[in-house]
């Protein structure tokens, strides 16, 4: 029997899970897993930020077994790393790789057999020793309309409440030359917008030869990729903003103004306990100063509500910083303990406390999107369109635009808001 192979992908988590997706999927076909007379599979690609993370994938496990009694199920990922036994105790598992292993096609020629122990379901290698991240080349991101480029993994950093370090090692860099010609290749490819991520991208490069910054990556990137439109990164964090950095967001226009920030907290002393680098001073300075340089520019950032021992006051400031800050798209998580973090062994808060925080956060977040909504009415925008009907302007603002194929970007009028997103009449599809 002949076909595409019988392979699907279920990630959660951030844009370099679902980037690392695809070179999964690839690399598995290539070892013949999932071949059209074989067994079927269905890989689990795991997060590990919060306890809720987990277990949702535990339960994407066992709705998977559930919906393919003889498919062959692969847990792998940030979760499948630091917590391997977990998985692999599981009875519909049948096997566990590394977050390393996950992206190389041997990983997926040598499985173990059907009804092994949990023992010899996993296969996990010291993600510490890893010392390499390859340029991998990806053709398209399946859906998308965007493509995602991995220019960094890892992390160096050991902030208090965060065990991803652990399921991705040390800071590691895709080296600059590897970097540009995976995104001038996925413009050939049609491509109108390249993301850049990373785990901690700000630290791309320092493992480099001459220790370049992120700020040289983006000016190479556009210098010798001209017919790129849209180049976005995702999560940086500010107080590793260089100098080169900042002037690329203050005057390269096709570097889109949206900056998505690391923050976590707003009050000094929450951050000293979290092992942060930056004050909420810091923070602020940053957002004013870029908001100077490029007054269209719009921030997002990851915010922790109910952190061990946060009082009344301390939270106070994380929700001041909203406004502050000017921040405008809000991730926002309750603290949750990952076992064998410094923050777990810290006086915990109760977990209503936490998730009424995060809800009060939520409400600000919410409040101060629908503002920004409002003031981008009457506007002229330039949107990229992600699927039928909806689209995203260059600040990253959702928007529904009738017309459009997806990856077209499209010049539009705002006309009005729903509350949730834009609401854009074209005006005439742009040519680049």
């Amino acid at each position: 029997m002949t076909g595409k192979p019988a392979i699907d992908v279920i990630s959660f988590g951030c844009r370099l899970n679902t980037f690392e997706a695809e070179i999964m999927k690839r690399e598995a076909a290539a070892a013949g897993l999932g071949a059209a007379d074989a067994i079927p599979a269905i890989i689990i690609n795991t997060c590990a930020v919060t306890g809720e993370a987990v277990r949702q994938a535990r339960q994407a496990v066992r709705r998977a077994r559930r919906d393919n009694p003889s498919a062959r199920i692969i847990v792998t990922g940030c979760a499948a790393q630091t917590e391997g036994d977990t998985f692999a105790r599981m009875d519909e598992v049948d096997a566990v790789i590394g977050n390393d292993d996950k992206l190389k096609a041997d990983s997926y020629r040598s499985l173990p057999d059907f009804g092994v122990s949990a023992e010899e379901k996993v296969r996990v290698n010291d993600i510490m020793s890893v010392r390499e991240t390859a340029g991998h080349m990806v053709d398209a991101i399946e859906g998308r309309a965007r493509a995602i480029v991995q220019v960094q993994n890892g992390c160096d950093h050991r902030c208090t409440f965060c065990i991803i370090p652990f399921g991705r090692g040390n800071s590691r860099s895709v080296p600059m030359g590897a970097a540009v010609a995976q995104v001038r290749r996925l413009v050939d490819a049609g491509y109108r917008e390249v993301v850049l991520s990373g785990v901690d991208m700000t630290s791309w490069g320092a493992d480099l030869p001459g220790a370049p910054r992120l700020g040289t990556l983006v000016q190479a990137i556009l210098r010798h990729v001209p017919d790129l439109p849209r180049l976005r990164l995702s999560s940086i964090d500010s107080i590793e903003a260089g100098p080169a950095l900042m002037d690329a967001i203050g005057t390269e226009t096709r570097l889109m103004p949206h900056l998505h920030l690391s923050l976590q907290a707003g009050d000094n002393m929450i951050l000293k306990r979290m092992k942060r680098r930056h004050s909420r001073e810091d923070a602020i300075a940053f957002c004013v100063d870029m908001r100077s340089r490029r007054p269209d520019i719009v921030y997002g950032a990851d915010i922790i509500a109910g952190f061990p021992t946060e009082t009344d006051a301390m939270f106070e400031n994380s929700l001041r910083l909203v406004d502050e800050c000017g921040l405008t798209h809000l991730h926002v998580f309750p603290f949750s303990p990952r076992k064998g973090t410094p923050a777990a062994r810290m006086p915990q808060l109760p977990k209503a406390v936490g998730k009424e925080r995060a809800a009060l956060l939520r409400a600000r977040g919410e409040a101060a999107h629908a503002a920004h909504l409002a003031r981008l009415v009457g506007t002229r925008q330039r949107i990229l369109v992600e699927r039928e009907g909806l689209g995203r302007a260059e600040d990253f603002t959702l928007a529904d635009i009738a017309v459009g194929a997806p990856g077209e970007i499209v010049e539009a009028e705002i006309i009005g808001q729903t509350g949730e997103r834009l609401v854009a009449r074209p005006l005439m599809a742009a040519a680049a």
